[in-house]
């Protein structure tokens, strides 16, 4: 069964500063027409940073750099992996060190593709890239103007029951961690 919706038309698309919203009307697989709200998005980076090499540490000792925000929408502070938004045609690997490099100050001598993902594909057309970092060198952050962050530093271990008791909730910090359980073995 050909289960592929046709675009059509778009009926309304607003473009802001970091995302746009679009309205598409598509064409069915039964030929009737229905209307497809979603967030336009660039696509995003994250990284898992070690302090300590996955291979020479135990990964559940091996310490993890952190990042805490205001999530506005959620309303809380969160604890995340260092993340960011691509800016148009971004190479993948310079938009994941700059984005270390201004919400950690930290530099890495090694990263290594993890993860694609689909944060929420139902309304959403984002792309998240995760990859594992080490080999790390501090430096001085440089944050946007308008991000407010702290960082802090975990073992995995640690990271992983805060998962487990909910105290980590946000996608791609649970996604990062898990991938790199699975990739360097529990």
């Amino acid at each position: 069964m050909d289960m592929k919706e046709r675009f059509l038309r778009i009926n309304h698309h607003y473009k802001g500063k970091a995302v746009g919203f679009r309205s598409d009307q598509v064409l069915l697989p039964n030929k009737k027409e229905a209307v497809r709200e979603y967030l336009d998005h660039p696509g995003a980076v994250a990284v898992v940073p070690f302090l300590d090499s996955p291979f020479k540490t135990p990964l559940m000792k091996t310490r993890v750099v952190m990042v805490k925000q205001f999530r506005y929408p959620v309303s809380e502070i969160t604890e995340e992996l260092p993340a960011g938004k691509l800016d148009k045609k971004e190479n993948l690997n310079n938009a994941l060190r700059r984005e270390l490099k201004e919400e950690t100050g930290y530099s890495a001598s090694r990263i290594k593709k993890l993860i694609s993902f689909w944060p929420t594909p139902a309304f959403a057309n984002e792309i998240i890239h995760i990859y594992w970092a080490d080999g790390l060198k501090s430096g001085k952050m440089n944050p946007d103007d308008d991000e407010f962050l702290s960082c802090s530093v975990d073992t995995f271990g640690n990271l992983l029951k805060k998962i487990e008791k909910g105290k980590i909730r946000d996608s791609k910090t649970i996604v990062g961690l898990l991938a790199c359980a699975q990739f360097f073995g529990r």
